[in-house]
């Protein structure tokens, strides 16, 4: 079986994993202040362009998704998001069980606008009786998105003006940062990330490393103490040189984008291939996330071989799903997939 379910099978690039195995018996303080931990945020501070931000190492998504969304909000306070957004539907809970409600908008690719989080804030503040209701208190989004679009410049800078005319705090989930960032057509740099966010991350689990995600953090009020914020949801790695030692391999030699490339490239490969056979697909995905739409037949099939994430029924005889290649995906592994699919799927 051959899988293009997600981009999380395969373990860790190479390099990371001779970092490991070099280090292995160096004796460092732990808790993040290590020296390969320290080093590793330099080299992100360099690339975001961001000298003074906090940098801080979490093990996986919804564990920094959770400890940032709680550091944020007040009590009475939610987050906006897309109602498909990883928050909302593919964390059990988190953030509700921390106290904190997710203000869904809706969405068809994805994405969500200035001009729906400022009538959401309308809304809510117009409504006479606000104070008994959930009080917007940031905004959620992703780049790229659950659907693998991508968020403009121009966008995000609406987003910002948005926040900053209702005091809403801005944070950008980046678990795929690194196909965003060398996606056709992207305008979005890890500075202008900074720039626009009070806070995001830079992904790893997806991109290349065996765990962890780096919480980068412009705002200074939200920084001060976010360790204890750490520490409390069970977040601060007693073996913290684990986490630095990965992102400080990935942030070298340009590594994070050029293997983030790789599963770019791949995933156009059968972006055309599905496109040359008459197949549609859900969404128009620039980055590492492809969605097809299938015949139930076809994908019988295809599944004999291949292992995809189904994304949602489509009408009876049809069915969505996501072909997701990765910083590892083998270039014979999808050839041989592209050869199935004009055999299969041509219209």
């Amino acid at each position: 079986m051959i899988r293009f379910e997600c981009d999380y099978a395969e373990g860790c690039h190479p390099a990371i994993l001779e970092a490991l195995a070099q280090t292995n018996l160096e004796q460092t303080v732990g808790y993040g202040l290590d020296d390969h931990c320290e080093h590793a945020r330099q080299l992100i501070r360099k690339a975001c362009a961001a000298p003074e931000a906090g940098v801080h190492f979490l093990v996986g998504g919804t564990q920094a998704n959770a400890t940032v969304i709680s550091a944020c909000l007040k009590p009475y306070q939610g987050a906006i998001a897309a109602q498909t957004g990883h928050i909302n539907v593919h964390e059990t809970g988190a953030i509700e069980a921390l106290g904190h409600k997710v203000l869904p908008l809706p969405s068809d690719d994805g994405k969500i606008t200035a001009e729906q989080i400022m009538a959401c804030c309308r809304a809510h503040y117009n409504d006479a009786t606000h104070e008994h209701m959930v009080q917007p208190g940031m905004v959620y989004i992703s780049q790229p998105t659950e659907n693998g679009t991508l968020y403009t410049k121009a966008e995000l800078n609406a987003i910002r003006l948005a926040c900053t005319q209702y005091s809403l705090r801005l944070f950008i989930d980046g678990a795929r940062c690194g196909y965003g960032l060398v996606a056709p057509g992207n305008d979005v740099t890890l500075a202008d990330l900074a720039r626009i966010s009070d806070v995001f991350y830079i992904g790893g689990t997806k991109v290349g490393a065996l765990f962890g995600e780096a919480v980068v953090i412009t705002s200074e009020a939200l920084n001060h103490d976010f360790r204890y914020y750490i520490k409390r949801h069970g977040g601060m790695l007693a073996k913290g040189r684990l986490l630095g030692i990965q992102f400080e391999t990935l942030m070298s030699e340009n590594r994070y984008e050029q293997i983030a490339a790789h599963g770019v490239e791949l995933a156009w490969e059968l972006r055309r291939a599905f496109e040359e056979c008459g197949v549609r697909l859900l969404y128009d995905s620039p980055t590492n996330q492809q969605f097809p739409i299938l015949r139930t037949e076809e994908l019988s099939k295809l599944q004999k071989k291949y292992a995809f994430s189904f994304w949602q029924q489509m009408g009876e005889g049809w069915a969505a799903v996501r072909v997701c290649t990765s910083w590892a995906t083998d270039a014979q592994a999808v050839r041989n997939l592209i050869q199935d699919v004009h055999d299969v799927c041509r219209r």
